[in-house]
């Protein structure tokens, strides 16, 4: 299609500010965009979409416009609900690069004009997909609030008879179709997103096809508007943050038509992601100001107005200031490659969703910063008990990622690493740098440990296992070499089980009675088994100090 096809579409209700001569160039795509520089994701051929959320001052305009322009874009399209007029920095860049602008009212939705665009470059679809598409684009005309992915599936139900459902990467349900009768059960969400992120990770095609018990699922990637094609980027970049789309059907023997369709519903689904990406956009800034604020040494009463601001945005309707906790996550790649930071920022907004309160009304609380490839969150608790038995307020590292773990860990599939560090809440801006550093110390800690997810809090800080991950790797290998290989070896050739017997002996406080108990043996059979371990470490169990040494070994082995 045409640019000049655009302008006549009156219910696109475009207004053409610049570049009359070059109507007849051809549009070959759509892309939403609020990226300083988008170019990565461009081919050519796109109309871009902007809300001018990059744009600070008139000096952004220029750059933003050459870039574009360079990549071979048919237009650009500015909406006016950010900064009503157009700025005419922008008219006068468009212009010296021949780059034609149009000015989108603030009462139409950018996923109008993306349904339409996509509707007429991928050609006649079938009648069931003109059906969904139309009937969808009269309930966006009002806005987001007359659409979503809940009304797409809905659709797909009344109109296809298909149960869907869109789950976040994390496994997390984001939307249901009326027919699918309520959400999945939480372990075939994670089952879901565990086969669709290692399908991911794996470079196939979607849509991917699993069975969860004697159900068949297909599920289509949801990739946000504004990333280019896979084929074209690092997947890593957003593997951890892509919606998927689950079907409840074998989609192996679908006809073109009616893959063409769901393709086309994930199309209009990334509408919604990106609104609800952009609609973060506050809350990361107020996280990214305290955050600045706290690293570079600002004074608490600084702190503190910052945070008295960010209360009532996080948690409308509070009326005393609340307390505060800091989680720190990072992702790590092995060969590196790719800016981590985004990567875990995304991933640390889905995870602290569910463990808070997993109501919609309630799931814009966590305020999340990144800076280098670390991503902390701000987040906000409304009540912390006073009553000692109510128990730690807020998050705990121990819960954090039970229902995440699994695919999460298909995602990171063998080359990756996530981990978390959660401190305990602060009442005060004060406590907010000590919170950080815990947190971070706390996240240092959970690297210590085996396995591609882990986490660790606060409470672990007062422990020996802080101490742990800051023994050099080579000191480790030898003290834990030096003590427990002669055991292994004996092992190895007796079957003996000194190493089980030693950690049971040591985890009952060397109670002879309870460790025989539990290993079921008679009391000489584990008074000899000690007796052996002694003899060849040459350590003696009833002694304090080699005790701790076995104990210390076994932890870091």
């Amino acid at each position: 299609m045409r640019l000049r096809a655009l302008l006549d579409t009156d219910a696109l209700g475009l207004r053409l500010l610049g570049g009359e001569d070059e109507l007849d160039r051809t549009v070959r795509g759509v892309m939403t965009t609020d990226l300083k520089d988008p170019s990565r994701y461009l081919s050519g051929g796109e109309l871009v979409l902007t809300g001018l959320a990059w744009r600070h001052d008139a000096e952004d305009s220029e750059p933003f416009v050459r870039i574009l322009a360079g990549t071979g874009v048919a237009a650009l399209a500015a909406g006016e609900a950010e900064l009503g007029d157009i700025p005419d920095d922008l008219v006068v860049a468009c212009a010296r690069h021949r780059l034609p602008l149009f000015a989108v009212n603030e009462s139409v939705a950018f996923a109008t004009i993306t349904e339409h665009v996509v509707r007429q470059v991928s050609g006649e679809r079938a009648g069931d997909l003109a059906a969904v598409v139309e009937r969808h684009r009269r309930m966006m005309t009002s806005g987001p609030a007359g659409g979503g992915p809940d009304v797409v599936l809905d659709l797909l139900g009344t109109d296809l008879d298909l149960r869907a459902w869109v789950l976040s990467p994390a496994g997390r349900p984001i939307a249901g179709s009326k027919l699918a009768g309520g959400a999945l059960p939480a372990d075939t969400r994670a089952q879901l997103a565990a086969a669709h992120l290692a399908a991911v990770r794996t470079g196939r095609r979607g849509p991917h096809r699993v069975t969860v018990g004697p159900t068949m699922y297909s599920l289509f990637p949801v990739r946000s508007a504004g990333r280019a094609p896979a084929a074209s980027r690092d997947v890593r970049e957003s593997v951890l943050s892509d919606w998927l789309l689950a079907v409840e059907a074998d989609a192996g023997d679908w006809p073109e038509e009616r893959l063409d369709l769901l393709q086309g519903v994930t199309q209009l689904i990334a509408v919604e992601r990106d609104r609800r990406d952009a609609a973060r956009t506050v809350r990361r800034r107020l996280a990214q100001e305290v955050l600045e604020l706290v690293q570079t040494g600002a004074a608490p009463a600084e702190i503190a107005a910052r945070l008295r601001v960010a209360a009532p945005v996080l948690l409308p309707g509070l009326g005393a200031a609340p307390h505060w906790q800091v989680v720190v996550a990072r992702v790590e790649w092995d060969g590196g490659g790719i800016e981590a930071g985004p990567v875990a920022q995304a991933l640390l907004e889905e995870i602290l969703v569910d463990p808070l309160s997993p109501g919609p009304e309630h799931s814009d609380r966590i305020a999340v910063a990144h800076t280098g490839d670390e991503a902390v969150a701000l987040v906000p608790l409304p009540a912390v008990p006073s009553d000692e038995d109510a128990g730690e307020p807020g998050l705990h590292a121990d819960t954090l990622l039970a229902a995440v773990r699994e695919p999460l860990s298909a995602g990171l599939d063998g080359d990756g690493r996530l981990t978390i560090g959660v401190s305990a809440a602060v009442h005060s801006a004060e406590g907010l740098r000590g919170a950080l550093e815990e947190a971070r110390h706390a996240r240092r800690v959970a690297a210590a440990r085996p396995g591609r997810v882990c986490a660790a809090g606060h409470q672990e800080l007062a422990s020996h296992v802080l101490l742990l991950p800051f023994v050099p790797d080579d000191v480790r290998r030898a003290f834990t070499a030096r003590l427990l290989d002669p055991l292994r070896e004996y092992d190895g050739r007796h079957r003996a089980e000194l190493i089980p017997t030693l950690e049971a002996f040591l985890d009952c406080d060397g109670s002879w009675t309870r460790c025989a108990a539990r290993l079921h043996l008679h009391v000489n059979t584990l008074r000899y088994r000690v007796g052996r371990i002694e003899q060849l470490t040459s350590r003696d169990l009833s002694r304090l100090e080699d005790k701790l040494d076995f104990f210390l070994a076994l932890r870091m082995s």
